[in-house]
C-alpha cells in the first residue's frame, strides 16, 4: 500500500497582518466554505495538529481526527495572543529578523527552522503502509511540509502561500514526493459552488 497524504490547510479566509499570532477559532466564512463539502474521499487514517482551528475544522467536515503534536503550528513565544501590528510597534528589529533569518526567535519560541526539521521528521516517519491519508494542519506547518517534499531551503519559507481550506497531495515516487495541488469546493453565494486550485508559490 503506498502512502499518499492530503493536505489541508486550517486557516481563515480574512489571513490580515493585523491577525493574532498563535491559535485561534475560524471565522464564518471559513466555516460555511467546510460545512459546503459535501463529500469527502474515505481517508484511513485522518490525523490533525492540536490546534482549536484544526479541531474546528475537523468538526465541521464531520470527520474523526487522531492529534498529532508534530504538526503543531510554530512555537510564537513571546508573540503569542499578540497582533502583529502590535509586535512591528515594539520590537521592529527582531521581526523584521524573524521574516528574513529562519533561526532567529525573537519572540523566544521556535524557529522557521525548528518547525521545518520537526516537520520533517514526522513526514519522514510516516508509515509506507499508511494509504490515503488526510492531515489538517495549520499554515505554517504545511509550508514546511511542503518546503521538505520539494527538497526546498528553509529561507523558501515565506514565499509559499497556502490559502484557508487548500489541499495540496504528497505522494512518493522513486524515492522523491510527488506535490499535487487538488481543486477545493468553494462556498458561493448564493448557493452556487466552483472548483478552485488555490495553491500558489511566488
Amino acid at each position: 500500500m503506498a502512502v499518499r497524504l492530503t493536505l489541508l490547510c486550517a486557516s481563515t479566509w480574512d489571513a490580515t497582518r493585523d491577525a493574532i499570532f498563535g491559535d485561534g477559532a475560524l471565522n464564518e466564512r471559513a466555516l460555511l466554505e467546510a460545512r459546503a463539502v459535501r463529500s469527502l474521499p474515505l481517508y484511513s487514517p485522518a490525523v490533525r495538529a492540536p490546534s482549536a482551528r484544526c479541531a474546528q475544522l475537523a468538526d465541521a467536515l464531520g470527520l474523526e481526527t487522531t492529534v498529532e503534536r508534530a504538526l503543531r503550528d510554530l512555537d510564537y513565544g513571546e508573540w503569542y495572543g499578540r497582533t502583529v501590528d502590535d509586535v512591528v510597534a515594539d520590537d521592529p528589529y527582531g521581526f523584521h529578523t524573524w521574516l528574513t533569518d529562519p533561526d532567529a526567535a525573537p519572540h523566544g519560541g521556535e524557529s522557521v527552522r525548528g518547525l521545518c526539521r520537526r516537520t520533517a521528521n514526522w513526514l519522514n516517519s510516516v508509515d509506507p503502509d499508511t494509504g490515503h491519508a488526510l492531515v489538517i494542519a495549520d499554515e505554517a506547518a504545511i509550508r514546511a511540509l511542503l518546503l521538505h517534499a520539494q527538497g526546498a531551503p528553509t529561507r523558501a519559507f515565506r514565499h509559499l502561500d497556502v490559502p484557508a481550506l487548500s489541499t495540496v497531495c504528497l505522494t512518493p515516487s522513486s524515492g522523491c514526493r510527488h506535490i499535487r495541488i487538488d481543486p477545493v469546493l468553494r462556498y458561493v453565494t448564493g448557493g452556487r459552488r466552483a472548483t478552485d486550485a488555490v495553491v500558489s508559490a511566488s
